[in-house]
């Protein structure tokens, strides 16, 4: 066994020319591994670099880059000198974990008599079972199963990755993600792989296999995991189902099929723009896709399908859909449709004459036509939700302004001092929450009625407006919120001259803060 006790002095202490020495060989062995320069590399521990030095970039260090190569001699080599086999890279990947990329038998079986984990996993939750699932690695992933490997182990990862809902997937999302058939198989059949594990974003098995637009070998897996007891009806990003998902690959007619053949199949369910499958199939002039959907009882009741197919010079759709049962909207509006709201009517008519794709139960058109104020996120707009007059806020799409006025309304439904809150929708763009429209602000009525005579010296409007508004706080501090804006742009009045509080974006619930309260009880000016 070659060592490099040549190199120790005879005392026991270490000069500073030896130190030197060492730091300065340390990366040509690195880069000697890599040409696979075995000489070389004796050469360089004879004279005393580093064997555990790693590669700024990354915390490569010789061990790892002869195993990433597959050179067993070299990895024995280093083995013999010193080289720890359980040293991790920067992203925690162990020599071990990265044999298991490259599917080393011979390499796994080393490390794990070195006293590997067959467990172990680097930072983003990777094991060496995982990568080799991954990978496509069948005999590496035998050998680590027979060794003890878990086959449902989900990837564990940071906490502030858990937060982005990273992380979570196993051994059995990666191989249908990546396409690998005989893997699939293995872990179904022979390992007993659950199927409906879900990662941090809620998707599983069959999600994984669907979402890439150049899968491969989609139609074999989906019918495996299908066979397996896959759920057919969870979603993945964008609220899509494996439905949705199939018919956004257009021309896969086979994969369609076999999904509604499951039992219980949501075959309406909508995304997060508020498509069906159908609807996508129309619009992108999938004739044989639509009358699979339409045949199996897919609702024709999903937005403007015979218009769409007219737009599309589709013929053929248009007639299939009208015999399905889908209504026909491109003709003249109602003429008898009256808006209730007098100050937004001539607006509120015009959009409702107007063809606007749904974005689910929404119908809106952001057009200075349609707006009714600016916000310090967007605008708020005229539309009509689930056919009722309503105005919109439009937020970001992953705004936290959004989520905390849905919130906040979500939990005062019924009560008479605050606007109504009718519902959301969320596309990849926006957040729309949707409100009961008014007539004015406070700002603006005041505005409006200045000049106008006071009956007596106690203005009526103005103890009611204080009451409501007083009301709605009292309303708000009893189930621990604070509205954090009350100013006179956020109380509005109805043609009725009834005062609602709105605009609950930035307010805060449950922080017990004097301050907050304190803010509450003076309106900004």
């Amino acid at each position: 066994m070659e060592t490099n006790d040549h190199d120790i002095p005879q005392d026991g202490s270490t000069t500073s020319s030896s130190q030197r020495t060492t730091g300065e060989d340390s990366h040509p062995l690195i880069e000697a591994v890599k040409e696979g320069n075995v000489d070389r590399i004796k050469q360089l521990l004879q004279r005393g670099a580093d064997i555990n030095a790693c590669e700024d970039i990354g915390g490569w260090t010789p061990l790892h880059n002869a195993v990433q190569l597959g050179k067993v001699d070299i990895v024995h080599l280093l083995l013999r000198h010193g080289a720890d086999p359980h040293q991790r890279k920067k992203n925690g990947a162990t020599p071990f974990i990265i044999a298991g990329i490259n599917g080393d038998v011979t390499l796994l079986q080393t490390f794990l008599s070195k006293g590997a984990d067959v467990n172990e996993c680097d930072l983003n939750g990777f094991t060496a079972f995982m990568e080799a699932a991954e990978c496509g690695k069948v005999e590496a992933l035998r050998l680590l199963f027979d060794k003890g490997a878990n086959v449902n182990l989900r990837r564990e990862t940071t906490e502030d990755k858990k937060r982005m809902k990273r992380g979570g997937a196993t051994a059995l999302m990666s191989a249908a993600e990546k396409g690998h058939t005989e893997v699939v198989s293995i872990l179904l059949n022979e390992m007993r792989a659950e199927v409906n594990v879900q990662d941090n974003k809620g998707r599983n098995a069959l999600i994984c296999t669907l979402r890439d637009p150049e899968g491969k070998n989609v139609e074999e897996i989906t019918r495996l995991l299908l066979h397996h007891g896959a759920d057919a009806n969870v979603r993945g990003e964008g609220g899509k189902t494996p439905l949705i998902l199939a018919v956004e690959k257009q021309k896969h007619t086979g994969l369609v099929q076999m999904i509604l053949s499951q039992e219980e199949i949501n075959i309406d369910a909508r995304d997060s723009q508020g498509k069906t499958a159908l609807q996508f199939a129309v619009e992108h002039n999938l004739n044989e896709i639509v009358e699979l959907l339409c045949a199996k009882g897919a609702s024709t009741e999903c937005g403007d399908l015979v218009g769409i197919a007219r737009r599309n010079y589709n013929s053929y759709l248009v007639e299939l859909l009208l015999h399905y049962g889908a209504k026909d909207q491109t003709g003249p509006p109602d003429g008898d449709w009256l808006p209730h709201s007098s100050r937004w009517g001539k607006a509120l008519k015009r959009l409702h004459s107007m063809h606007r794709p749904m974005i689910g139960k929404l119908k809106i058109f952001v057009d200075e036509e349609f707006k009714i104020a600016s916000t310090s996120e967007g605008a708020v707009y005229l539309g009509f939700y689930d056919n009722q007059e309503v105005a919109v806020k439009v937020f970001p799409e992953d705004s936290t302004r959004a989520l905390n006025e849905v919130s906040c309304l979500q939990g005062f439904l019924g009560h008479n001092n605050f606007v109504t809150f009718y519902g959301k929708e969320i596309t990849k763009d926006c957040f729309y929450v949707c409100v009961s429209l008014c007539e004015w602000t406070l700002e603006e009525f005041l505005g409006e009625h200045r000049e106008e005579p006071m009956e007596n010296s106690e203005d009526t409007f103005a103890r009611n407006v204080l009451l409501s508004v007083f009301k709605a706080v009292q309303t708000l501090h009893l189930e621990g919120y604070t509205h954090q804006d009350l100013q006179p742009q956020n109380i509005l009045i109805d043609s009725k001259e009834a005062v609602y509080l709105a605009d609950f974006d930035q307010s805060i619930q449950g922080t017990g803060d004097p301050q907050n309260v304190m803010r509450d009880l003076e309106l900004n000016k």
